[in-house]
């Protein structure tokens, strides 16, 4: 047994996925999540919100009209279960405190404010770019895990703005030919999409307490920063290969238990090459089935993690393994058993699921999940 795994070992507590609530380009709902992103259709349409007239692409994931962050929180949050009472009288669940994942700019705090005053809840506010759901996750599953609390609420939300996409567009960051190809030849960027979701992660004797029944383990987690360069990945994916290693020796399992990837994958030409590297580091003998389902729903920037974690949840449950859509054709410098043409079988339990994030200056994390 390694250093790393004797330090980093299995959790004492099992931490839960105890309710899930979602808002993306699919709709309202974990099921409508899963069925769009099995169904292998990418949601990519015209923006209607605002002008792109001045921008590369008019394309993005966006639901219909113009909701409002707050709102979309609050719905997420009853959705998932998150405001409901206890059934035991000794655990009210008031004044509880919110892990939330926002985009880092002046909307961030009146938006964690309006949340707060809706729902009683203490927001503890999250903006570390990409992977800021994900390092959410990664805190309340270790409270969880090492008994200091019994249930955490963790949230995230980005809705496609004028602002981003216009900063993103400027630096030929969004795909000019309207599709995301995540290690696909001719691959030409990301695209950005709508997610507002929200997790209960609970302890096993939480959950039993309340009748509950538990959607996913959180098996593992980790997170690293190599700090490579300030929005190029390390050619290799160390970071990224090491947060991997990380969440398996913490979930105490083997590269072998790992049934699926939902990679990264934005699309982007450096990014996926390093992510590529990374998984064969890991796996060298060949990966798992890999996809990455911003193919379909885009990239929700900060709350990107914890869409692809209800997604990772909700395609486990299916027993489906979903495409890594607008593929073309292959790039050598991407060597990985993707999902093509058609959504697998996924293996049976307790086969375990990663899904990866990586952020501008070397952040990286890796979330690894099992069926329930």
């Amino acid at each position: 047994m390694t250093a790393t795994a004797l330090r980093n070992g299995p959790p004492r507590r099992a931490v839960l996925v105890g309710g899930i609530g979602v808002r993306s380009a699919f709709g309202a709902g974990l099921a409508a999540l899963t069925d769009g992103v099995l169904a292998g259709r990418p949601a990519f349409t015209r923006v209607e919100r605002f002008g792109t007239s001045a921008q590369r692409t008019d394309r993005a994931a966006t639901g219909p009209g113009s909701p409002r962050l707050a709102d979309q929180l609050v719905a997420v949050l009853a959705e998932a279960g998150a405001l409901s009472g206890s059934a035991d009288p000794e655990v009210p669940y008031r004044n509880e405190e919110l892990l939330i994942a926002l985009h880092g700019d002046r909307r961030a705090g009146p938006v964690a404010a309006e949340v707060a005053e809706r729902t009683g809840l203490r927001p503890r506010v999250y903006t570390g770019a990409c992977v800021a759901a994900a390092t959410a996750v990664a805190d309340a599953a270790a409270l969880i895990a090492s008994g200091r609390r019994e249930r955490v609420l963790v949230a995230a939300g980005y809705l496609v703005e004028p602002d981003t996409f216009a900063v993103f567009d400027a630096g030929r960051a969004l795909s000019g030919d309207g599709a995301v190809r995540p290690f696909s030849l001719g691959r030409q960027g990301m695209l950005l999409g709508d997610a507002a979701v929200a997790v209960v992660l609970e302890s096993e004797p939480a959950l039993r307490r309340r009748g509950g029944r538990a959607l996913a383990r959180i098996a593992g987690w980790a997170r690293t920063g190599d700090a490579y360069h300030v929005c190029r990945p390390h050619p290799d994916g160390t970071g990224l290969a090491r947060a991997v290693h990380g969440a398996l020796a913490r979930a105490g399992a083997e590269p072998a238990a790992v049934g699926y990837v939902n990679a990264n994958g934005a699309g982007s030409k450096l990014g996926d090459l390093a992510e590529a590297a990374a998984l064969r580091a890991v796996f060298p003998a060949g990966t798992p089935p890999v996809s990455s389902t911003k193919s379909v729903h885009g990239h929700a920037l900060e709350a990107s993690a914890l869409l692809e974690l209800a997604v990772t949840v909700g395609v486990l449950r299916a027993g489906s393994l979903p495409v890594n859509a607008g593929w073309q054709a292959p790039d050598p410098g991407c060597p990985l058993d993707l999902v093509l043409d058609r959504p697998r079988p996924a293996a049976p339990a307790p086969a375990l699921a990663l899904t990866l994030n990586a952020a501008f200056g070397g952040a990286d994390t890796a979330l690894l999940v099992a069926a329930e």
